[in-house]
């Protein structure tokens, strides 16, 4: 069995509360789940998993969240994950709570995937 990560990285630079970084983080965690659902119902998941992500069916991966300084930064990471074909899933935040109604870029997850592909990606970064 390969080995599997998730690396989510956060805009250090956005000076969030801790509540607020906790949840984009979830968010971001969750969203591959979520974008890549089938169904046409609002109460029913059907995903097409990758054999990296179904791995995480029995929970058997490692989820790091590291950051960067700015949006320019998680950009170009974004970037690199879409020429090197790794699943990137941005979030962007609605600004009701912070960021005055703006729509902010907060994150992104990185995978899951293989770890030597993420860590081509995202290994250099600093832990949050």
């Amino acid at each position: 069995m390969k080995d599997v990560k998730q690396v989510i990285v956060f805009r250090k630079d956005l000076n969030c509360r801790k509540g607020k970084i906790a949840a984009q983080v979830a968010h971001a965690a969750m969203k591959f789940i979520f974008d890549n659902n089938r169904s046409e119902r609002a109460d029913q998941l059907l995903v097409d998993l990758s054999k990296e992500e179904a791995i995480c069916a029995n929970g058997s991966f490692a989820k790091i969240v590291a950051y960067v300084e700015s949006e320019d930064a998680l950009r170009d990471l974004m970037l690199k994950a879409q020429i090197k074909s790794v699943q990137c899933y941005p979030i962007i935040d609605a600004g009701r709570t912070e960021f005055n109604g703006v729509p902010t870029l907060t994150c992104a997850a990185f995978g899951p995937d293989d770890v030597d592909e993420i860590d081509e990606i995202t290994g250099h970064l600093p832990l949050l």
